[in-house]
């Protein structure tokens, strides 16, 4: 793929697989059907005929006995790419993750690095229901040790892996499903990005939103609706959930002095309520106005297609949050 091309997210990441395999004999990718179907979203397709089924492997369904392994492979000096068919299914593997993967380091007092990136869609918008559409990335940015981003553009999509292999500790990519089909041009020259920081994804001076992954596209069509009625709105799309870029979201706040986030997770214990904490320890005498949250209702994900998109945030939802923010809460 020539850098300045049309590409779409999901042959974004692809070729940044294809990329990794092909550079270092080490990187293997393994998963739920990622070689003969391709994954569940394509990402994989036909890798299996270009590298061989040893380094695409398809696993038995089994989260925890295939993370585990890729844990087992990374201590023993491989770069294992584990894909997770979706997050939900993540739950399976919990204890791998939590109990070992982040903590093998500190239990080992500095001794033993676990070198592992775990890929995992996440979101909804598909009508997939409950059990295959939620977004819980809240809840592995909770734990240390684990370094967690979520590539919103097609050019993050394209680079952000090469970043996460750098890395000696475990990290997991979560990829909102609904962008896989979004396409975005990517940059001349490209190249590995930087995860630490969030990114400026629009300018603006009045109001501060600040999101991630599937909902980044939907902050920008709020802040372009906004935009009409004269409020000049700055859109942050983080990037990294963990750790956070502190110092670029509490110097947009202080400038615009209003915050709204968004988050596809629930409101109750949530990132969002993280986000909104650190802007009122970090703002608070800065902020006119309190600052808001627009989350996914809190149910389980519905399957009917008009109670999923009432349940999601959505853009006409950030654009009445933002009004309220104007007004002054």
């Amino acid at each position: 793929m020539s850098a300045g091309t049309e590409s779409t997210y999901r042959d974004a990441m692809r070729e940044a697989l294809r990329e990794a395999l092909a550079g270092d004999e080490r990187v293997f990718v393994m998963g739920e059907d990622v070689a003969d179907y391709g994954g569940t979203y394509a990402v994989t397709r036909d890798l299996h005929l270009e590298f061989g089924r040893d380094r695409v492997v398809n696993t038995p369904l089994s989260e925890s006995g295939f993370v585990g392994a890729g844990i087992g492979a990374a201590l023993g000096g491989m770069r294992p790419i584990v894909e997770v068919m979706t997050i939900n299914f993540s739950l399976l593997a919990l204890d791998q993750l939590v109990n070992t993967a982040a903590t093998y380091l500190h239990m080992s007092g500095g001794q033993l690095n676990v070198p592992l990136v775990v890929r995992m869609a996440t979101g909804a918008g598909r009508q997939l229901a409950a059990q295959h559409s939620h977004s819980l990335e809240g809840w592995y940015a909770h734990v240390p040790g684990l370094r967690c981003v979520a590539p919103a553009t097609v050019e993050d999509a394209r680079w952000m892996l090469s970043t996460a292999l750098e890395d000696p500790d475990p990290v997991i990519i979560f990829e909102h499903a609904g962008l896989y089909n979004t396409t975005g041009t990517l940059p001349d020259p490209g190249g590995p990005v930087d995860i630490d920081r969030a990114a400026i994804r629009r300018s603006g001076d009045d109001l501060t939103v600040v999101t991630y992954g599937g909902s980044l596209p939907k902050a920008i069509d709020a802040a372009e609706a906004l935009a009409t009625e004269g409020v000049s709105v700055e859109v942050i799309d983080l990037r990294s959930l963990r750790p956070l870029d502190t110092a670029t979201i509490t110097e947009s706040v202080t400038r615009t002095t209003r915050a709204v986030i968004v988050d596809e997770g629930w409101r109750t214990g949530g990132l969002s309520a993280e986000l909104s904490a650190l802007i009122t320890e970090g703002c608070f005498y800065s902020l006119d106005a309190p600052v808001a949250r627009v989350c996914t209702a809190e149910v389980p994900i519905p399957y009917a297609k008009h109670l999923e998109d009432a349940a999601l945030p959505q853009v006409d939802d950030i654009v009445t949050s933002a009004r309220a923010v104007m007004r002054g809460g």
